[in-house]
């Protein structure tokens, strides 16, 4: 039976770096692209070969700005994966967009070619919000970008947000949900600002030139986007994830459901049952590395290579099961590992439901809204007493 993979494909290249940005992107790198897909191409062609071209459920253009490609270089990129596994006729097909970067032309392009799904990084509906992000784009945009969505006839259109911002009130985030709301997109991810080590929004804030961000705010501000969201039909499927029925995402959700994936591109990863693999971050030592020979043990695109045990496996399909809005599947999880999740982790699950932050009920794992709040915690938990074997990719 051919192996059931999502596909994943980094497109490193921006235009700018955002304010908080520490994602694997490069701006003013636009002369690589050429080079690059041919190093993508290759790429694709290697795992085919390793892989016996297998079967491809869903495709996921990240980055970085997948928008600074035109349609005829992403259309060469969908003919290469065509070319090189089964895509599922029915394979969802996402590409992420910076509401700058594109044009009617651009998306109704993507959409001949079969891109099924758009999704914007709005991240904030409050102009102001967005200069102290970085964002490229003002609010004006970002509504036209959506308008150019819907009129190009994507099924699915999602849009980013980001809470807890320095400076932002729960007045401010209250409003930027509300402008969501009326334009009825059919999914919404809403993400905790973390300030990530060494950006500009980090220095800003370590430097007092903005307000630290404050998570008692940020709390009221999640609790508020659950009421909100769950009043206007969208379903909490996962921590920071709403959909309207049927438009969940069947990418991620491959993720949380610790199905195995591949990751093309410059700092990409992948993962294939026990291994976990990262590409070479740095975009010219990406092209350089794709070179045959390569071997399931050693793609010539990785830089690192990780051999997960039993134990960890384990803990990660707790971990990632736990973040959707149904639970862990103690039932599945039992038959893929052939031990009950009772059994592993009976004095943590105890634990964790005196605290109020799980349930275990009808075979279901599942986090309390305290829990939600708490993930971390909860997650930290699962971690204890697991063992990995790291070997560096030579």
């Amino acid at each position: 039976m051919s192996l059931s993979l999502s596909l994943y494909i980094h497109i490193p290249f921006c235009r700018a770096k955002c304010h908080y940005c520490d994602f694997n992107s490069y701006p003013g790198q636009e002369r690589l692209i050429p080079r690059y897909l041919e190093a993508v191409t290759g790429e694709a062609r290697e795992w085919s070969c390793l892989l016996e071209r297998p079967s491809v459920k869903t495709i996921y253009f990240g980055g970085g700005t997948p928008t600074l490609l035109d349609p005829e270089q992403v259309g060469r990129l969908m003919d290469v994966c065509a070319g090189s596994f089964s895509l599922a006729d029915d394979a969802e097909i996402t590409v992420e967009a910076n509401p700058e970067t594109v044009s009617k032309e651009l998306l109704h392009g993507l959409r001949r070619l079969g891109v099924n799904r758009i999704s914007l990084g709005v991240q904030s509906f409050d102009g102001g919000l967005l200069k102290v992000l970085g964002r490229i784009h003002d609010v004006e945009r970002a509504l036209t970008a959506y308008r150019w969505a819907r009129e190009s006839g994507f099924p699915s259109i999602n849009l980013d947000f980001i809470y807890g911002i320095p400076g932002q009130s729960l007045e401010s985030w209250r409003r930027s949900l509300e402008t969501a709301l009326e334009l009825m997109p059919d999914h919404l991810s809403l993400y905790c600002l973390t300030l990530e080590e060494g950006t500009p929004l980090q220095r800003k804030v370590l430097q007092w030139e903005l307000e630290p961000p404050d998570p008692d705010l940020a709390a009221d501000m999640y609790l508020l986007a659950e009421e909100r969201l769950g009043q206007s039909g969208y379903l909490h499927y996962e921590l920071s994830n709403w959909a309207r029925p049927g438009h969940e995402g069947r990418h991620n959700l491959t993720y949380w459901q610790n199905q195995p994936y591949l990751g093309l591109g410059a700092g990409a990863h992948s993962y294939l049952s026990p291994r976990r693999f990262g590409n070479a971050a740095s975009i010219e030592e990406y092209i350089d590395k794709v070179s045959p020979p390569w071997t399931v043990d050693k793609p010539g695109a990785a830089a690192e290579i990780e051999v997960l045990s039993p134990i960890l496996e384990q803990a990660d399909t707790v971990i990632l099961g736990l973040r959707l809005g149904t639970g862990l599947d103690a039932g599945a999880f039992a038959r893929r590992f052939g031990v009950a999740v009772a059994a592993l982790y009976g004095p943590q699950i105890e634990e964790l439901t005196g605290l109020g932050l799980l349930t275990l009920e009808k075979g279901c794992l599942q986090l309390t809204q305290r829990g939600r709040l708490l993930g971390n915690e909860v997650f930290l938990r699962f971690l204890a007493h697991t063992n990995t074997l790291f070997t560096p990719a030579r």
